[in-house]
């Protein structure tokens, strides 16, 4: 499976890195080419020796992401820092390159919801920090 990640930060490198290790094709856009760091980041080989694929460039700018290699992408992941960009790029990745599995990281829990009734794959940490909080308050004496 060819999947594709925007965003190379803790949660996207971690992801990547996981992906490559299951045995998968993953390739990497950053705008940032300081973020590749993270993936050679205590592995034992560099990332592309690894036979990770690492594209600097813009996720809004469709050549980018041709670059990067959404027109094969079985798997969409946009992890960068903003709720804007990745609900966007997501939605390029479905509707126009036709990628039928789109992950979406959404802060705002209220979005997050909405997208997801729209077709998105959306995943909050706020929601899930919530839910954790919320459950752990209840196991705990009063």
């Amino acid at each position: 499976m060819f999947v594709l990640i925007v965003g190379a930060g803790r949660v996207g490198s971690a992801v990547a890195k996981s992906a490559l290790a299951a045995g998968h094709e993953v390739s990497v856009l950053d705008q940032d080419p300081l973020s590749h760091e993270r993936l050679d980041a205590g592995q034992s080989k560099s990332w592309e020796d690894a036979q990770g694929q690492f594209t600097v460039g813009t996720a809004l700018e469709v050549d980018a992401l041709i670059q990067a290699g959404i027109e094969r992408a079985d798997v969409f992941i946009a992890s960068t820092g903003g709720d804007n960009t990745n609900l966007i790029i997501a939605q390029i990745a479905q509707k126009r390159f036709g990628v039928e599995k789109a992950l979406v990281r959404v802060m705002d829990p209220a979005r997050a919801g909405w997208y997801g009734q729209q077709g998105l794959y959306t995943i909050s940490p706020t929601q899930h920090a919530i839910e954790m909080f919320e459950s752990a308050l209840e196991v705990q004496p009063a």
